[in-house]
């Protein structure tokens, strides 16, 4: 396996040439009916950066690309690192409030996003958040709520449409070659320094509104880890349907395919059987994902078998009570894959911790990985701060160089995040084992106390799920006066299937602990998820308080 074409130095705005003179014809990027080489890539990032330094986009910028998966984003990756600005990724699940939060907070001086992007109406949402009369013809921005916006640029859904007034058109960015400016985009790049901001990339926000994560260039030492365990090269072929502007799209997308230059096959949104036709058809070896995204392959390969004989590995947030059955179900039903384990946040890169292609089938499917070179893990006790025993759970703390910057412009935020002797608090809980592995439990704040006891919610979700009627289920703590507070369930039926409560409670007495039997079941069509697979629990608690609120006056 060659190493990839990186030194400490390296920056963002360094990979697309490094990938180009190595791979330049290979294919690099599939989207649809499109497809790039790595030399084409390379030539459009540019092409672009000199369109965003035409706009006014200045280094030290920050730009707000909220924006579907689609070649365009990945080439907005390097351009905008090309230019000595910074990238802010913006869930596109955001609606106007929260993108208008993040475009706020982070001072983006330009926002890049759609007219219309399937059914969601990106404009009419931007056009809340800058009425009419704060859009000048001319492009000029002079924007009440957010003084630092200087341009929205639209890209719409048809190529040949005008962008909305007051807006500059995406395909004005690139039409042009402007060969005047190529001096400048080198200089820029070659200002770059590796401590530079590459992103802000705002935490998905299941426990809360999310905060802004500073990462370096730097952040790509740690791709070099995620190689190794993976042990891929070129001749891989990747099918990414996880969001680019999360941190697991991210790197699992645009940064493993510069590191390896494998061909990537980008996906808009997240299709089991989609992704599993592409394996079939494709010769697809590898793509990654949470445990909601293997529970859809499994049951849409069970559906309808394919030859999955191409596939070789992939990464997978593995280790919690309700990911073990579907990991050892997936070992089954998705071989001939190896599932690399894996434990990571947006603060400390998206693997921390990694398995490898040698693990166990037990290490694969009841750990969270092995820590990467230079992580330094400690599991203590969040009201002492005393190491933990091996095997016994506490709060994951850690010191590495991968630990983000800061939060953007919270100060006391990012210094709640380190204990007194600089060790980073992940809020996580999870114990070490005596082979060195990590297992990640489950975050600290969803954590149920009722009646003086902790109950792990993942472990009572994965027991409902348990049930023949259940497809999916999530648990949250509701207010109580005797007990402190008491064990609530979201549960999704299976299609078809109509459980009463009193099937779901029946199945729970005398099997588990009484405490951690819910108190009351709540069915709902499908669990609220964020693009990464992850239950929005914060949702759910304020449904709770809702429901059983009205429940009680009823």
């Amino acid at each position: 396996m060659k190493p990839t074409p990186w030194n400490s130095a390296t920056t963002l705005a360094d990979l697309p040439a490094l990938a180009a003179a190595r791979w330049g014809a290979r294919c690099a990027v599939t989207f649809k009916d499109q497809s790039e080489t790595f030399a084409e890539l390379a030539q459009k990032a540019d092409r672009l950066a000199r369109g965003l330094i035409a706009a006014g986009v200045r280094p030290g910028d920050r730009v707000g690309v909220w924006l579907n998966n689609c070649p365009e984003w990945q080439h907005l990756v390097f351009a905008i690192a090309r230019i000595g600005a910074t990238q802010v990724p913006i869930n596109t699940r955001f609606r106007t409030a929260d993108t208008a939060y993040i475009v706020g907070q982070a001072e983006c001086s330009t926002l890049i996003t759609h007219d219309i992007s399937g059914p969601i109406d990106y404009w009419a949402m931007v056009r809340d958040m800058v009425p009419d009369h704060q859009r000048r013809d001319d492009g000029a921005i002079n924007a009440e709520n957010f003084p630092y916006l200087e341009r929205i640029i639209i890209k719409t859904a048809d190529p040949n449409a005008d962008a909305p007034p007051g807006t500059l058109h995406w395909r004005d960015l690139i039409s042009a070659d402007r060969p005047e400016l190529e001096a400048e985009l080198q200089a820029r790049a070659a200002a770059v320094r590796v401590e530079d901001p590459a992103f802000i990339m705002y935490t998905s926000g299941t426990t809360g509104f999310p905060k802004g994560v500073v990462r370096s260039h730097g952040f790509l030492r740690n791709q070099v880890d995620r190689v190794r365990c993976l042990g891929t090269t070129e001749a891989d072929v990747i099918y990414n349907y996880l969001p680019l502007f999360h941190i697991f799209g991210y790197l699992d997308g645009p940064m493993l395919s510069m590191a390896t230059g494998n061909r990537q096959i980008m996906a808009e949104t997240f299709d089991p059987e989609a992704c599993l036709d592409a394996v079939e058809a494709e010769g697809v070896t590898q793509f990654s994902g949470f445990e909601a995204h293997v529970k859809g392959l499994v049951e849409a390969q069970l559906r309808k078998p394919r030859d999955l004989s191409s596939l070789r590995a992939g990464i997978f947030g593995a280790g919690t009570n309700s990911a073990i059955p579907i990991m050892r179900q997936a070992l089954e039903v998705l071989a001939p894959m190896i599932p690399i384990s894996a434990y990571g946040m947006t603060e400390i890169g998206g693997n921390a911790c990694l398995s490898f292609l040698d693990s166990t089938a037990e290490q694969m499917c009841e750990t969270s990985g092995h820590p990467c070179p230079d992580f330094h893990f400690r599991v203590v006790d969040p009201e002492t701060g005393l190491d933990q025993p091996l095997e016994t759970p506490g709060e994951i703390v850690l010191k590495s160089y991968n630990v983000m910057t800061c939060y953007y412009k919270k100060p006391e935020e990012t210094a709640k995040s380190y204990n007194a002797d600089g060790w980073f608090l992940t809020g996580d809980m999870g114990y070490l084992r005596a082979d060195g592995y990590l297992r990640f439990l489950g975050r600290y704040k969803d954590m149920l106390k009722i009646g003086g006891e902790n109950v792990d919610p993942m472990e009572v979700e994965a027991y409902l799920q348990g049930h023949d009627d259940v497809l999916e289920a999530a648990v949250v703590g509701y207010p109580d006066e005797r007990l402190t507070e008491v064990a609530v369930a979201f549960v999704a039926p299976r299609e078809g299937r109509n459980p009463s409560e009193a099937d779901i409670l029946a199945h729970c007495r005398g099997r588990i602990a009484s405490f951690k039997i819910p108190r009351h079941i709540l069915f709902i069509p499908q669990l609220p998820m964020t693009p990464t697979g992850k239950v929005r629990k914060v949702e759910l608690r304020a449904q709770a308080l809702e429901d059983l609120a009205e429940a009680r006056k009823a």
